[in-house]
């Protein structure tokens, strides 16, 4: 019983693993729903299939799915190494889409490379190398956040040069995602508060300026002012997404059956998809979508904070930021709050690239949560990790055991030579315990003593003389014995004559 029970303990994941996994899982079966209700009557009468946005959105969330499960078991430092090729990729796919015949424009904007279905946004890859690179360098060295000018190079350079291009495309909503991303990372990082706020005003004052001094972001943030002025041109999509969530009311008006979807609401599949959930599904919907998110920021900032390396803190406090700040910023702006930026809902949208690489992110995510953030030993030939509770790799946990009995089965056998072993082999320390010192010392001086003793007994020097001793001795001896013999004799021949 005791090994199906260790068994079930070392399957049993952490609860931030379980929260991020079974709320991406739930954002995925409700994006999943929601692109095929907004899509499919559309789909019909422009003379396609009701179901290709949702084959299509099935696919990629696949391939997503798929990422997430390899990147969540691999070790994290995969990712930092694999750091520069990823940044660099996307800044040069980046680059790549404003060249002539390469990009693909979409609506006046040139965001995408491939044909037909299959296109790819490379700034979704840039976006996620940025953080990547940035959560790198402010863990090798995290004296950068001291001031503004050692975090402008190379953290704010890199970041800078990334909107900046963005810009071109243009694409100022995966501008200000990252821009937003990055702040919440450095807060995570501890950058003091003066240089924070110094980051914060240049960043509010460079937006204002863009917005105000091109004219399509000009009229954009004057029909947010009063949508209903320019319900004709530049509010029509605003105003549109206000009437489907009005009209949704609490319980909204049922699944399948909203009407602005309907030619009404335009890209109503992609980043207006919020405002079908909540015609359908109303003020519950929206409710459930935005719990959903909350338990990504709990799980992933909880995991940011349990995680044993700083790395591993960073990635997941930046990835938890990215996820967040792209469905705060769709949010608002569909419900009114904040200008039209055409920033997808995470999970939700439909768009291959933007789901694929976030599932890729989200992988890395559970692998801070799973791990608490240890670089554990890599498989054999394979680099996966197999987790366990509390951050560890199942596999270790037999070498473990056999190395603690190994030294426990050592510790006794040292115990029982020591107790075999005489007591003059013992060590001193041992030997003298107790008040043996002084019996020690005796039987030490005792023993220089009867060795000195003997060998200067058995030296040259003294042999001779005892020799000599015994032999006067005895010589004395038998000169008084024949004289007292020899007068014996004399005194009887006297006494004859």
């Amino acid at each position: 019983m005791a090994a199906p029970t260790r068994a079930r303990e070392r399957a049993k994941p952490p609860l931030e693993y379980s929260i991020l996994y079974t709320a991406t899982l739930c954002l995925l079966a409700a994006g999943a729903v929601m692109v095929y209700s907004a899509s499919s009557a559309t789909s019909v009468q422009a003379g396609g299939d009701s179901t290709g946005y949702l084959k299509r959105y099935l696919i990629f969330g696949a391939l997503g799915l798929v990422t997430m499960h390899l990147l969540s078991r691999r070790n994290l430092a995969v990712a930092r190494n694999s750091t520069p090729l990823i940044l660099v990729s996307g800044f040069v796919l980046t680059a790549a889409v404003m060249l002539p015949g390469i990009g693909v424009t979409v609506n006046g904007a040139t965001r995408w490379l491939g044909a037909g279905p299959v296109q790819f946004q490379p700034s979704e890859l840039l976006k996620v190398g940025v953080i990547l690179f940035a959560a790198g360098v402010l863990a090798a060295r995290p004296s950068r956040l001291e001031t503004v000018g050692t975090m402008f190079k190379p953290v704010l350079l890199v970041v800078g040069l990334a909107c900046l291009l963005l810009l071109k495309q243009p694409d100022m909503g995966t501008a200000m995602v990252i821009c937003f991303a990055m702040f919440a990372l450095l807060v995570a990082a501890g950058a003091p508060m003066r240089n924070l706020a110094k980051i914060g005003g240049v960043l509010v004052t460079l937006g204002m300026i863009l917005a105000i001094v091109e004219p399509y972001r000009r009229d954009r943030l004057l029909s947010f002012v009063d949508p209903w002025k320019h319900a004709g041109d530049t509010g029509f999509q605003g105003v549109q997404a206000i009437i489907a969530i009005g009209s949704g009311g609490l319980f909204g008006t049922g699944l399948g059956e909203s009407v602005q979807k309907i030619h009404y609401l335009p890209e109503a599949h992609t980043d207006m998809i919020l405002a079908v959930v909540g015609e359908e599904l109303g003020l519950f919907g929206i409710a459930g979508l935005a719990a959903l998110y909350a338990l990504i920021a709990y799980a992933g900032f909880r995991a940011a904070k349990a995680a044993k390396d700083r790395y591993a803190k960073l990635v997941a406090a930046g990835i938890t930021s990215l996820i967040l700040t792209q469905a705060v910023i769709n949010f608002f702006a569909v419900m009114g709050m904040a200008p039209l930026t055409g920033v997808p809902l995470p999970f939700i949208s439909y768009g291959s690239s933007n789901m694929v690489v976030l599932l890729g992110a989200m992988g890395l995510l559970l692998n801070v949560a799973a791990t608490g953030g240890v670089a554990a030993a890599a498989g054999r030939g394979s680099g996966r990790l197999r987790v366990v509770e509390g951050g560890r790799d199942e596999r270790e946990e037999p070498r473990r055991r056999r190395a603690a009995g190994g030294g426990k089965r050592a510790a006794g056998g040292a115990k029982r030579a020591a107790a075999k072993r005489p007591a003059a082999k013992r060590p001193a320390a041992k030997r003298t315990a107790g008040g043996g010192a002084e019996r020690a010392a005796a039987r030490e001086a005792k023993r220089a003593g009867a060795g000195g003793s003997k060998r200067s007994g058995s030296g040259g020097s003294q042999r001779p003389a005892a020799g000599g001793s015994k032999r006067a001795a005895s010589g004395d001896g038998r000169g008084r014995d024949g004289g007292a013999r020899r007068a014996r004799a004399g005194d009887r021949r006297r006494a004859a004559g």
